[in-house]
């Protein structure tokens, strides 16, 4: 059955300098193995930069995107802010060797840092597939809203690109571990560390964890560098099968 390599990399993203981000991250993968599927933080080329990051920082920052994938012959993901009905998205783009791009607007919204104000809301759940397996794709403050991420048996893999506060490290930690055991699935996070353009402090907790909530590789804290973990789908395949919780899931359908 099939197997996926990723690389999950973590680092002190530069505020508002896309230029010197893009130099942080080949300085970062220029030895890192080979792989299916490298994930970069949350507006990995801005820092949370609501109000000031343009529309012409966006577009830096999808064609990097698109560049890397071609080098690397991998799929690049990570999180932009890019213009959109007078405001911004907070977009995942998924990004293919060959240019294809998939993509996904985060749905839940920071209301402390008043996000809404500058960001519209996600209206769509998305699965992404690669390697026989299915991805479902979200960004940082989507992982308190389990609803929204609940499986339906659906994919076997979330994913999550953040710029999650040191401040509520705890609860990231906590959350990652709860969504790998409730919904069976493998869990690979990306976060950044460093002190972002606001004075927010962050210090990583970059990690895969398994379908049973446990850590099968990580990036230490406070720390720049990239991870590889190989997920396996017979091991997940064959969990499920001796231990079908799914399978007692309550049925309910989303609104939008």
């Amino acid at each position: 059955m099939s197997t996926l390599t990723v690389n999950l990399a973590q680092y002190d993203i530069a505020w508002l300098a896309p230029e010197q981000n893009f130099i942080r991250i080949d300085k970062l993968i220029e030895s890192m193995p080979a792989c299916d599927l490298l994930l970069l933080p949350e507006t990995f080329a801005t820092g949370f930069a609501l109000q000031q990051a343009t529309g012409e920082q966006a577009l830096q920052a999808v064609a990097f995107l698109h560049q890397l994938a071609k080098r690397l012959q991998c799929v690049v993901a990570g999180s932009v802010l890019v213009s959109n009905e007078g405001k911004k998205a907070n977009r995942f783009y998924w990004v293919w060797p060959d240019g294809l791009e998939q993509t996904y607007d985060k749905r839940h919204l920071f209301c402390l840092g008043n996000e809404g104000e500058y960001v519209t809301q996600g209206e769509a759940r998305k699965i992404f597939e690669i390697n026989g397996f299915k991805l479902l794709p979200q960004v940082c403050y989507d992982l308190r809203f389990p609803v929204f991420q609940r499986s339906k048996n659906d994919y076997d893999v979330m994913v999550n690109v953040a710029n999650w506060p040191s401040a509520r490290r705890y609860a990231w930690d906590t959350l990652l571990r709860a969504r790998a055991i409730e919904n069976q699935c493998f869990v690979l996070a990306t976060n950044r560390i460093g002190e972002d353009g606001k004075g927010v402090a962050h210090n990583g907790g970059t990690v895969a964890l398994d379908y049973l909530g446990q850590p099968i590789a990580h990036v230490g804290d406070d720390e720049s560098g990239v991870v590889t973990v190989k997920l396996d789908k017979a091991n997940l395949v064959e969990f499920k099968s001796q231990f079908p919780a799914h399978l007692d899931a309550d049925r309910f359908e989303l609104t939008f």
